[in-house]
């Protein structure tokens, strides 16, 4: 595998530091290519500018088209394409993190912000489907595999179906699905350290562990199975067929039960 590490946490001791270091070196170990991109280390940006795209303050600034001309004329700041090769030369990206707020540091929203653009990794026209684009299991990043590694301060319980926190599938849905898979990338189910305040020594190695064996499994893992856009669950308004998750509402309608009659 050629393997893009994307890290975000300030600090390089701490368990998300730990755990990547244990990670990427047993990939190392196993002969596979590993780049590391250390947000914090890097001073990262995570703010999108009329700056990146060489774009006249004085105009109006349209971000979608804007970043897609420049993209295309190569015209993006060079930390951006700088990360955007790093992500072109990878056929698995690993996005590390801590979870704070209920979703992503902003460090890394921003990395997505300014790294995924038009052009680049969405809005690519689809052929057979006009008007449409290729996403959500399709478009420019398809073929390539992602998995996410993520530390809560929750035990685990409290995280899940009925857990006050709200179920941790759904605080991971926005990237999992709408910004991973909406790429085309095949998203494998994610690793998740719970108790993240508190672990022990012996909680440190087993999570350390569970690490290691998840990213050399990643080859082989079945991928978390969301509904492609344009594989027929959706009609032309993209929504779900009736018979498909019948009277069932919410973001678990995108992922695919074991099939039944009707859906096959």
């Amino acid at each position: 595998m050629r393997v893009l590490w994307v890290l975000a946490h300030p600090e390089p001791r701490s368990l998300n530091g730990a755990l990547k270091d244990a990670g990427v070196a047993a990939l190392e170990r196993a002969g596979h290519e590993v780049v590391v991109s250390d947000l914090h280390a890097m001073a990262w940006n995570p703010v999108v500018t009329a700056a990146d795209y060489g774009y006249d303050p004085d105009e109006r600034f349209r971000v979608g088209p804007v970043s897609a001309q420049a993209y295309a004329a190569g015209a993006l700041s060079a930390d951006v394409r700088a990360e955007q090769d790093k992500v072109a030369a990878a056929d698995t990206l690993v996005v590390q993190f801590p979870l704070w707020w209920y979703g992503m540091p902003a460090i890394l929203k921003g990395w997505f912000d300014r790294v995924f653009l038009k052009g680049f990794a969405y809005g690519v026209t689809d052929p057979d489907h006009p008007g449409r684009t290729l996403r959500y299991g399709e478009g420019p990043l398809a073929g390539k595999r992602a998995l996410v590694v993520t530390t809560v301060g929750g035990r685990g319980p409290d995280l899940g179906p009925r857990g006050v926190h709200g179920h941790l599938d759904e605080l991971l849905f926005p990237l999992q699905h709408g910004t991973l898979f909406y790429v085309g990338y095949e998203v494998l189910p994610p690793v998740v350290v719970t108790g993240a305040n508190r672990v022990s020594d012996e909680e440190f190695a087993t999570a350390s562990k569970e690490v290691c064996e998840r990213v050399l499994a990643i080859p082989r893992t079945a991928p978390l199975p969301f509904r492609r856009q344009n594989g027929g669950d959706y009609d032309d308004d993209l929504v779900l067929r009736d018979h498909l998750a019948p009277g069932r509402a919410g973001l678990g309608i995108h992922l695919r039960d074991r099939p039944t009659e009707t859906e096959r």
